[in-house]
């Protein structure tokens, strides 16, 4: 006998047609790849280079329909996934980016950087 979801008994001939494909796991690709994802990695991959004290410039024009605040949170979720620790400013123009200085990364004067 064959038992269901609600604990009750099914005879053999009751059995439930799959009408679904099935893959083994094995073969599929595991993991998060949203629509972000060659931005990011552009993005990530210039911050590993970055000298220290400096400060990675994306263009807003350059981003297409990402949202500045899209942007920042799948910067900020990448980062905390490979570890690194980020500070991020943006003005009228520019979304700028750093990773953060073991004293604190201070922001231009005036502004305050999100972390």
């Amino acid at each position: 006998m064959i038992l269901s979801r609600m604990g009750k008994q099914m005879r053999p001939e009751e059995k439930r047609d799959v009408t679904y494909e099935t893959v083994r796991v094995s073969d599929l690709r595991v993991g998060r790849r949203g629509k972000h994802h060659e931005l990011l990695t552009g993005i990530l991959k210039n911050l590993e280079d970055l000298p220290a004290g400096s400060a990675l410039v994306v263009p807003l024009e350059s981003i297409g329909k990402v949202s500045l605040a899209n942007l920042r949170s799948a910067v900020s979720r990448s980062a905390k996934g490979r570890g690194l620790s980020l500070v991020t400013y943006s003005d009228q123009k520019n979304f700028y980016v750093w990773r953060k200085a073991s004293d604190g990364a201070k922001p231009p004067a005036g502004r305050k950087a999100r972390k």
